[in-house]
């Protein structure tokens, strides 16, 4: 952890407004799309068993469950706040109109690359479809700040961030699930690596053409040594096998984010790096913090049972997702991995009700 990361936590530990610093942000707007580990509300309303908008989901959260995956905030939270905007940025599902020129949330619960990823959970947004979405955004931009014109609003998209986090479901919910998904009798991990690797560059620079030029890029995670992944494979040690895999793509993606960049004129993209560790501090590293549902999806938390006391300890909230604590680490990680596309000093200030 380096010592702006260091220094970023202690200011999120040591503030003590309950709002958002009144300033002005470091970027225009924030565009988000990605799974449930951004998810901030967009599953609610669908058929699905990738919810979370129900206790103890959002127990250290001010406005209590909303659909995050997590017991307070979550990544883009972190990262919203350190960017010194007012409010979190709101998910697409219930965006008012005054809200979007500041970014919109697009991020859904069991969302992938691929549209066929996790559909025997039900109802979610893939990135296709975010995109789309993104594009009705445009649609509402162009009459809010474009005066009917889409190239001002391409200018003004042009100065915003764009974090996109997907792959972690089309391993989760697709590869490494047979019950369901042929795909791993189909391709080796490299093939596969290959083939979702070459859909999310599409989709990446149909986001370029609709105006982003500032990417950060989130790798897949470590998913081996999630506790839902070290159970589905009965074990209580990280996978390697599913951790190889992940690797294999995130090295493709790399390469191919450089090679994005230099044929997409203006584009910045920035691979952020998916965590290897936390300080120990975090002594519960296999465990979730919340009582596991048997009855809902898969290493989702129990309804309205009661969580672990010492959630700052906790690295895993429930056997898929992090806890507050440790998206504070990651949020800081990530917000410094952009520190390129902002300017000056962090803007935010937060709540330590919830730490």
């Amino acid at each position: 952890m380096t010592s702006f990361v260091k220094a970023l936590i202690l200011m999120i530990l040591s503030a003590t407004l309950l709002c958002f610093a009144h300033s002005v942000p470091q970027v225009p707007c924030y565009f988000i799309f990605g799974d449930s580990l951004m998810d901030n509300g967009n599953n609610n309303h669908l058929v699905t068993t990738a919810k979370a908008n129900y206790a103890p989901y959002g127990i250290d959260f001010p406005d209590g469950p909303t659909g995050r995956f997590s017991n307070g905030r979550n990544i883009v939270d972190v990262v919203a706040q350190l960017l010194g905007f007012e409010n979190f940025i709101p998910p697409f599902a219930t965006a008012r109109s005054d809200e979007i020129v500041q970014g919109v949330n697009y991020a859904s619960g069991s969302a992938g690359i691929l549209d066929e990823t996790a559909e025997h959970m039900g109802g979610r947004i893939c990135m296709n479809q975010q995109l789309t979405n993104h594009a009705i955004t445009i649609l509402q931009l162009v009459d809010l700040i474009g005066n009917g014109s889409s190239a001002r609003v391409r200018q003004h998209l042009n100065k915003c961030i764009y974090t996109v986090a997907m792959g972690n479901n089309d391993y989760i919910n697709n590869y490494f699930y047979p019950e369901y998904y042929q795909t791993s009798t189909l391709y080796t991990p490299e093939q596969y690596a290959e083939i979702l690797v070459k859909q999310y560059s599409k989709q990446l620079s149909t986001l370029y053409q609709y105006g982003a030029r500032k990417f950060g890029i989130h790798g897949a995670g470590y998913i081996g040594c999630t506790p839902a992944m070290m159970k589905r494979f009965n074990t209580n040690i990280c996978v390697d096998a599913v951790n190889g895999a992940i690797i294999q793509f995130n090295t493709k993606l790399v390469t191919a984010l450089d090679d994005l960049e230099s044929k997409l004129s203006g584009s910045k993209f920035i691979f952020i790096d998916p965590p290897l560790g936390y300080s120990s501090d975090f002594n519960v590293t296999d465990k979730p913090c919340c009582k596991i549902s048997t009855t809902i999806g898969e290493g989702l938390c129990a309804p309205n049972e009661i969580p672990c006391d010492a959630r700052e300890n906790y690295i895993f909230w429930d056997e898929f997702h992090p806890t507050e604590s440790a998206s504070l680490v990651d949020g800081a990680r990530t917000y410094e991995a952009l520190s390129s596309f902002y300017a000056s000093d962090p803007k935010g200030s937060f709540p330590i009700s919830a730490v």
